[in-house]
């Protein structure tokens, strides 16, 4: 993550009145470090030793203010815990069934399936999202391990 990232995020929160308090800067720092898209409660675990005092609803109060400034998308697939990604740009997601883990692609010809579903069915399209689903490589050789 560069430090150009945070410092444009951290400038969004201030110029939408959002006071940037030492927890915000680090949920926002822990969310564009991450490599993964982590639940509220890894982001909450991450942070408990440098923010003892800090609460799992500090980190949710964070989170809903950054999805709401438009720092993150709240990313629900299924499982009880949403997970957070920083990366709004349009892209598509892979889920690992075993561990859980999400990671990002990018395929640009999907665009054109909004244009299409509108042609066919009428309707006025806000957006769409697809799902890929499959066994990461981590996964894959713990099971050809056990095996």
């Amino acid at each position: 993550m560069s430090e150009h990232m945070l410092q444009e995020a951290v400038e969004k929160l201030k110029s939408s009145g959002v006071r940037i308090t030492p927890q915000r800067h680090a949920v926002l720092e822990f969310l564009l470090n991450a490599e993964i898209h982590p639940t509220a409660d890894d982001i909450y675990k991450a942070l408990e030793g440098k923010f003892p005092n800090m609460s799992v609803a500090t980190v949710y109060n964070n989170l809903r203010v950054f999805r709401e400034i438009g720092l993150v998308r709240e990313l629900t697939y299924g499982d009880s815990s949403s997970r957070f990604d920083c990366n709004t740009s349009k892209h598509y997601h892979i889920i690992c069934e075993s561990c859980g883990k999400i990671v990002d692609f990018h395929y640009p010809s999907l665009d054109e399936v909004e244009s299409l579903a509108e042609q066919i069915t009428g309707f006025d399209v806000s957006h769409h999202r697809m799902e890929v689903y499959g066994v990461c490589q981590e996964c894959k050789k713990d099971k050809k391990q056990i095996v």
